[in-house]
């Protein structure tokens, strides 16, 4: 229901709580007390009390003789279903429920809550809890929970599942002075979840960052889509508990025993521009400094300090956290001799002695903040000299005012240094009590930089053709489920990677040790030579693999070896022969997989393969659909990236270009065949040539294959949606391809923006953009397909691809109605092509469940009026300037 409802919660006029209590220490004496000063009215609910606190009690919410907006729920778990049912009677839309008593405690709380869910569906409510804290929401006085204290104004949206956490928190952020825009305890999530507050907070002006503690995350599509769309303008910052799995269940393919449900949430957070970091006190810290200052472009930090001890600590917490200390150019090192003891180190960190005096400190500062190399600075002080803190704090806070650079300091100490502090704050400088939590937060920023830079980046363009048999593809798949096999055999799995472009090495069968040698000698020596079963899932660990086999004799004794081997460890296994092989001579081993989470979907793995891929475990997960960029981030987080820039056996980064294609291929074969529950490539083989998949294999979900296939049920990223691509004749009969736009379109949206005139420009975006770069057409490209769709006119001149106009979908939190937009590049103007995009913008609305399009435009777009018209939408006046066009869908 997105954030339908959710004002009523958070911005509420009237509120009642059912379960007001004058018993002391009860909750909902907690409750109703702490509801005493917000500013609306509030009235208490209790059948056997004629009043609560000195205000009087209603027997039930229907006899409130006023509207109620919000109903706070404090009773035993056993009737709050009637309740709830009261609730939706009499119109109440946002509901708190703090009662415990539900799932936690098994089969009745559960039953409770799925009562509680057909009440709630029935009358449209937005249900907070069960068995939660209650929300704040501090510059309203709003209290609607049972902790001790309120929290300070503020502007940190804090959301956590966890009420303990919540309440601990408040404590603590109490001491720590950080104020809050809102704190919401969600509880048992049965309704209004993370993506829900962040779509609400994404748009609160109070809010400018958002802070989470996870426990778990039941819909991780709909989060991911909630927070890429507001995590480069509001940071938000989680913390996942439970890092460590108890345990894995076991599983089938090398994929599934090596992927952990921490990488998924990795994955998660990092697709989603999230900042994930490792304790309480660094959800605050991180969102203090993603908040008031400038991200860095690199992780290149400067520390400058009069305090040797400290510049080590911070050096050491750099490297451990994967930063980089900055280069000092020789010039800033010439600027500084002038001004510090001949003694100076001379280097990063910047130790300018204990003697140093506040003007040291100045100068020091102003000259490495115009050195090119310095990316970050970490000012560093220890109450010893002449320097005093106060001052010198002030000092600090003057040379960076403005600067698009990021200062972080650390006063050392605690009485001397407490005002300092406040210095800093007062000036939106973040200030930390040791060197390792400045650096902490700085690489948080840094890691918020990558993952923003991540959502817009622009991929090298991939193309791949779709492929020409997936009628046989399934057919192979139908058939193993006939023959009552869940596994793929390998020459069957390689059948789907040739199909998707992925080079994959010759594999004959052969039934007997004569037809091994026969084969073996026709593809040439050395061979290797595989069991094929439908039984052996790891084929080596059954003895059923011989490498390097060198004669047509080995064959025939390497067959009945492998045979033998197989026999004695699995008795009972299918044998069908082997498979002959050339051996490829390669530089590295990867391994490419997938496997379908209950909660994530299909996700990629990628890393090291071969024999000990679950031994080294080094590998990272990423989400289909993958293009070139993404599938390059992927690879950087594994020690392959690592191998290949150090140029080891002779490869190189442009080696890595086919291991990108091949991770982008296999994405692709991941989205379109939903009936695979878990494939891997082990090993793809890596050449100075390119790549080579030396086996596969697929495991099948039967279920899927006998049942109704949904398309992409099985990812939670919806990928290119190929059928909202058209094709068009316009008016002077030139052809046209309507389709969505990719992230590989950018230069080409470029180009269209520079066809259009001033006149063009403010008639479309009501002003004349400027500046036309990556940031200004980025957020076109790059879009979340559930959300926005940016559609764009193709055609072909000279060879060459070009666009000739583009229209937008762009869904409103409410999840009904659609605003859209259209222009067309003034070469092609008058050729009818704004009407046919209007137009599929219309089909596109209907097909994406949305009940209205809505667009402003100028009073003096004639052509928009006229075409809008034509089209049934109902046209008014804003203003002198402005119309708003609305169509019923």
């Amino acid at each position: 229901m997105g954030i339908e409802g959710l004002d009523k919660i958070f911005n509420p006029r009237k509120i009642a709580v059912i379960g007001a209590s004058n018993r002391e220490g009860s909750v909902g004496y907690k409750l109703f007390r702490n509801l005493i000063g917000f500013r609306g009215f509030i009235y208490p609910v209790n059948p056997f009390s004629q009043s609560i606190q000195g205000v009087t009690a209603y027997p039930s919410i229907k006899k409130i003789p006023w509207q109620i907006d919000l109903a706070v729920i404090a009773t035993p778990a056993h009737i709050v279903p009637e309740i709830v049912e009261e609730c939706g009677e009499a119109g109440v839309t946002g509901v708190i429920i703090v009662s415990s008593g539900f799932r936690e405690v098994g089969v009745r709380g559960r039953a409770l809550e799925e009562e509680i869910q057909k009440i709630r569906s029935r009358f449209g409510l937005r249900i907070i809890g069960p068995n939660c804290l209650g929300v704040m929401r501090p510059s309203i006085k709003l209290n609607a929970t049972f902790a001790n204290r309120m929290a300070k104004p503020g502007h940190v949206a804090f959301i956590s599942q966890s009420g303990a956490i919540c309440a601990s928190v408040l404590d603590w952020a109490e001491a720590a002075n950080i104020g809050f825009s809102a704190v919401v305890s969600l509880g048992g999530t049965i309704d209004v979840d993370f993506a829900d507050l962040i779509d609400y907070f994404g748009m609160d002006p109070e809010t400018r960052s958002i802070v989470l503690f996870v426990e778990f995350i039941s819909e991780p599509g709909k989060f991911m889509s909630a927070a890429r769309r507001f995590a480069a303008t509001k940071p938000i910052i989680a913390i996942k508990a439970g890092k460590t799995p108890e345990g894995m269940k076991a599983a089938f393919s090398h994929t599934g025993a090596i992927a952990s449900d921490d990488l998924l949430y990795d994955a998660l957070f990092s697709r989603a521009g999230v900042v994930r970091v490792e304790t309480i006190s660094d959800l605050f810290c991180c969102s203090e400094v993603l908040a008031t200052q400038p991200l860095p472009k690199s992780p290149d930090l400067v520390v400058i300090t009069n305090a040797g001890g400290a510049g080590v600590m911070a050096t050491d917490a750099i490297i451990l956290r994967g930063g980089r200390l900055a280069r000092l150019s020789e010039k800033t090192i010439e600027e500084l001799d002038k001004i510090l003891p001949h003694y100076w180190s001379r280097s990063n960190p910047i130790d300018i002695c204990e003697d140093a005096s506040i003007e040291r400190f100045r100068k020091t500062a102003e000259i490495c903040l115009k050195d090119p190399n310095a990316r970050g600075f970490l000012i560093i002080y220890a109450p010893v000299g002449e320097a005093d803190p106060i001052e010198t704090a002030k000092a600090i806070a003057e040379v960076f005012r403005g600067s698009d650079k990021p200062v972080l300091t650390c006063w050392l100490g605690e009485r001397e240094v407490h005002e300092a502090r406040e210095v800093f704050r007062r000036n939106r400088i973040p200030t930390y009590s040791t060197p390792e939590e400045a650096v902490a937060a700085f690489m948080y920023m840094y890691r918020y930089a990558k993952n923003i830079e991540l959502l817009y980046e622009v991929p090298e363009e991939i193309r791949i053709s779709p492929p020409s048999n997936k009628v046989r593809l399934r057919e192979i798949i139908r058939r193993a489920v006939n023959e009552g096999r869940f596994m793929l055999m390998e020459f069957e799995s390689k059948e789907f990677l040739k199909e998707y472009g992925i080079p994959v090495s010759e594999t004959c069968i052969a039934r007997s040790p004569d037809e091994a040698a026969e084969i073996s000698s026709n593809i040439g020596f050395p061979v290797v030579m595989k069991i094929l079963s439908p039984d052996i899932t790891h084929k080596m660990d059954a003895g059923g693999v011989i490498l390097n086999i060198y004669s047509e004799s080995q064959a025939r004794s390497c067959f009945l070896q492998i045979v033998e081997n197989v026999k004695s460890k699995y008795p009972n296994a299918r044998i069908y022969g082997v498979t002959v092989q050339p051996m490829i001579p390669r530089e590295y081993e990867i391994i490419i997989g997938s496997k379908r989470d209950p909660v994530f979907g299909t996700f990629i793995i990628f890393g090291t393969g071969g024999v000990h891929v679950e031994v080294f475990k080094d590998i990272a997960v990423g989400f289909p659909p993958l293009n070139q960029a993404l599938a390059r981030r992927i690879i950087e987080k594994t020690k392959v990236y690592e191998t290949f820039s150090r140029g080891f056996r002779g490869l190189s980064l442009a080696n890595l270009k086919s291991v990108e294609e091949t991770l982008v291929r296999f994405s692709q074969l991941v989205i379109d065949f939903p009936e695979i529950a878990e494939m891997d490539i082990n090993p793809l083989a890596v050449t100075l040539d390119g790549v080579i998949a030396l086996d596969a294999r697929i495991i099948i979900d039967a279920e899927r294959v006998k049942g109704e296939l949904k398309p992409y049920e099985h990812l939670i990223i919806r990928p290119y949606p190929t059928k909202y691509i058209v094709e068009h004749v316009l008016k002077n009969g030139s052809k046209v391809i309507l389709r969505p736009a990719r992230p590989e379109d950018e230069p080409l949206i470029i180009d269209l923006f520079k066809t259009f005139s001033a006149e063009t420009m403010k008639l479309r975006f009501f002003k004349v953009v400027k500046e036309i770069n990556h940031y200004t057409v980025a957020r076109y490209c790059n879009t979340d397909y559930n959300r926005e769709v940016t559609i764009v006119a193709e055609t072909e001149s000279q060879g060459k691809r070009i666009l000739m106009g583009m229209a937008n979908l762009i869904v409103q939190p409410d999840g009904k109605s659609s605003e859209i937009s259209v222009v067309v590049g003034d070469p092609w103007q008058n050729r009818g092509l704004g009407s046919i995009m209007i137009d599929h913008l219309i089909e596109i609305g209907r097909d994406m469940g949305q009940k209205k399009l809505f667009g402003e435009f100028l009073a003096e777009n004639k052509k928009i009026f006229h075409i809008l018209q034509k089209r049934g939408f109902k046209i008014k006046r804003v203003d002198e300037e402005t119309y708003l066009a609305e169509l019923n869908l």
